[in-house]
């Protein structure tokens, strides 16, 4: 049976106070919204953007900050996808993604950190081991973050676990190159996973120090087969794109990548 579902991404610059995150989050939250988006995926770091301390600003899942998106997204009537930091062993957090709505509450903890180009995210980040499916509106949503991207078995997992749609909330890195293999990644692992992956990133900053990744826009939906559906450029914007669940039914009835593939 065929589900459409309608999301938004929220292609915003998260700053260092939380509490004016959470105003960035309600204006888009509500425009989403508007656009007729059951569900508004936000970037990773939402929270709190990364390039400072984020030991101190760290809550639990169910502490202020959390609490107040939870509020947000009851009093909208809308599914939110956002960033945050939650405490962890060993004096570090865990990159967590809060994923709160009217039919849902749940979490996801980054699996693989970016200790590459330069930043150590494991210096302060403790990774998480489980993928994470939740159903919302009839549709699978798998759930991944920024670097995960890049590791093709996460995303054939969460297809295996009956993801119809992956959402990749992002603080991607600049550099050369960065923006070509963030739209490329999306769109291989939409056909790894023969999912849809709708890929948010920050939006990129005006100005940017130090080597802390902090986005290079260009939030993507890739199709099943790799096409793509919508993309932003390098500013802010809300990118809204409708998933037909058919097309994945479609896709592994023709191409089973999934279940031809061959473990070694």
């Amino acid at each position: 049976m065929s589900t459409t579902i309608r999301i938004s991404l929220a292609q915003v610059t998260s700053g260092t106070e939380p509490s004016d995150n959470l105003k960035i989050i309600d204006k888009h939250a509500r425009a989403a919204h508007q656009a007729g988006s059951t569900i508004v995926v936000f970037p990773e770091a939402m929270m709190r953007c990364f390039g400072g301390p984020i030991r101190t600003i760290a809550e639990p899942l169910d502490g202020p900050w959390a609490d107040a998106v939870r509020e947000i997204a009851k009093s909208i009537g809308i599914t939110i996808v956002a960033g945050m930091f939650t405490p962890a062993d060993e004096g570090r957090v865990a990159n967590t993604l809060l994923i709160t709505g009217p039919t849902v509450d749940a979490s996801y903890d980054k699996i693989h950190l970016f200790d590459a180009f330069g930043f150590a995210e494991s210096d302060t980040v403790a990774p998480g081991s489980e993928p994470l499916t939740v159903q919302i509106d009839g549709v699978t949503v798998g759930f991944a973050t920024c670097y995960d991207i890049r590791f093709p078995a996460l995303f054939q997992k969460l297809g295996d676990l009956g993801a119809e749609l992956v959402v990749v909330p992002a603080s991607w890195g600049s550099g050369p190159g960065k923006v070509e293999q963030w739209s490329l990644l999306a769109r291989a692992r939409a056909l790894d996973s023969t999912a849809y992956v709708a890929a948010c990133d920050q939006a990129e900053p005006a100005e940017a120090e130090g080597t802390a990744p902090l986005g290079v826009g260009h939030s993507v939906v890739s199709s099943p087969t790799g096409e793509v559906l919508g993309e932003l450029d390098a500013t802010p914007g809300l990118l809204t794109v409708d998933i037909d669940t058919g097309l994945v039914d479609a896709v592994r009835k023709k191409l089973p990548v999934l279940a031809n593939r061959r473990q070694f």
